[in-house]
C-alpha cells in the first residue's frame, strides 16, 4: 500500500511539473503578445487622434503587467524556504491576485468615467480605424486568455489572468461594434456607451477574484474546502474521540494548511491514526498538515496531562 503511494507521488509530481512549464510559457507567450498589441494601438491612437484607442491601450497596458505579476507570483511559490521565510514566498501569490482585482476594477472606473465624459460630449472618432484596431484586439485577447483558460480553476491568479485577457476580448468586441455602428450612422454617443456596459460585464466578472483573494489574505478557509467536512472525515476514523481547535488557511493560490487538536482514546494507535489523517486530508486538498494529539479526559491547557 505506501509503495503503491509512493509511486502515485511521483506520478503526481511529474504531471506538476509538466503543467508549471506550460503555464510559464503561456505567460510568457501572453506577454509578447499584448505588449506588441500596446504598442501598436498606442501608435493607431496616436496617429489617428482616438481618445478611445489611447485609453484602450493604457488599459491594455495594466494587462501586461498583471501578467508580469502573475509570472512573477508564480515563479516566487517555485522558490525555496529559508530561516526567514519558512513557507518560501507562496503567500506573494495570494497577494498577487488581490492588486490584480484592484488593477482590474481600477481600469474599470477609468472606463466609467471616461464614458461619461464623453456622454456628455460626444467627439467624432475614426470609426473604421476603431474597428479594425478592436478587431485585433479581439483575436490576441481570445488568443491569450485561451492559453489560461483550461488551468484556470486550480490557480487563482491563473484565474485572474484568465478574467483579465476575456474581459478584454469583451472590450474589444465592444469597440468593434461601436466602430461599425459608427461608420454606418455617424451615431457617436454609441462609443461611450458600449464602454459602460463593458465596465458592467468587468466588475461582475472580477467580484468574485476579489472576493476570493481577499478571504485567502485573511487567512480565511479557502472556498474549495468546506471545514464541516474535514471534521465530519476526521471524526469519523476509528480512534478519534473527538477534535477542537481546527483552523484551515491557503500558504500559497494552490497549497492549503491545517492544524487542529485531536482528542484519541489510546495513545498508542496515535501513528496510525496520524498516517490516516494526513491521507485522507490529501484528498481534501490540504498538503500541509500539523496535528496536536491529546489522551482523552485530558484538555489542552491541563498542565498535568502534558
Amino acid at each position: 500500500m505506501a509503495h503503491h503511494h509512493e509511486h502515485e507521488e511521483g506520478h503526481h509530481h511529474h504531471v506538476h511539473s509538466h503543467e508549471i512549464s506550460s503555464l510559464n510559457s503561456a505567460f510568457i507567450l501572453g506577454i509578447i503578445l499584448n505588449s506588441a498589441f500596446v504598442i501598436f494601438e498606442f501608435a493607431a491612437g496616436f496617429f489617428y487622434n482616438s481618445l478611445g484607442l489611447l485609453s484602450d491601450a493604457g488599459h491594455n497596458l495594466s494587462d501586461v503587467a498583471s501578467l508580469i505579476l502573475a509570472l512573477l507570483a508564480f515563479r516566487l511559490t517555485k522558490a525555496h524556504t529559508n530561516k526567514q521565510y519558512t513557507y518560501g514566498y507562496k503567500k506573494s501569490s495570494i497577494l498577487v491576485s488581490l492588486l490584480n482585482a484592484v488593477i482590474l476594477l481600477t481600469a474599470v472606473g477609468m472606463i466609467i468615467m471616461e464614458s461619461i465624459e464623453k456622454l456628455l460630449s460626444p467627439q467624432p472618432v475614426e470609426g473604421n480605424v476603431i474597428a479594425w484596431v478592436a478587431a485585433i484586439g479581439v483575436v490576441i485577447n481570445a488568443a491569450t486568455a485561451w492559453l489560461f483558460m483550461k488551468d484556470k480553476e486550480k490557480d487563482l491568479n491563473v484565474k485572474g489572468a484568465y478574467l483579465h485577457m476575456a474581459a478584454d476580448a469583451l472590450v474589444s468586441v465592444g469597440v468593434l461594434i461601436s466602430g461599425i455602428i459608427i461608420v454606418h450612422t455617424g451615431w457617436y454617443v454609441i462609443d461611450p456607451i458600449i464602454g459602460l456596459a463593458v465596465a458592467g460585464v468587468i466588475i461582475y466578472s472580477t467580484w468574485g477574484l476579489l472576493h476570493d483573494s481577499l478571504r485567502l489574505s485573511l487567512d480565511g478557509v479557502p472556498a474549495n474546502i468546506d471545514p464541516d467536512c474535514v471534521s465530519k472525515e476526521i471524526q469519523s476514523i476509528e480512534g478519534v474521540s473527538s477534535m477542537h481547535h481546527l483552523h484551515i488557511w491557503a500558504i500559497s493560490t494552490t497549497e492549503n494548511a491545517m492544524t487542529t487538536h485531536i482528542v484519541i482514546s489510546d495513545i498508542a494507535k496515535m501513528e496510525a491514526i496520524k498516517h490516516e489523517i494526513r491521507h485522507r486530508l490529501e484528498h481534501l486538498n490540504i498538503h500541509h498538515v500539523t496535528l496536536e494529539f491529546e489522551k482523552e479526559g485530558c484538555h489542552c491547557e491541563e498542565e498535568e496531562c502534558r
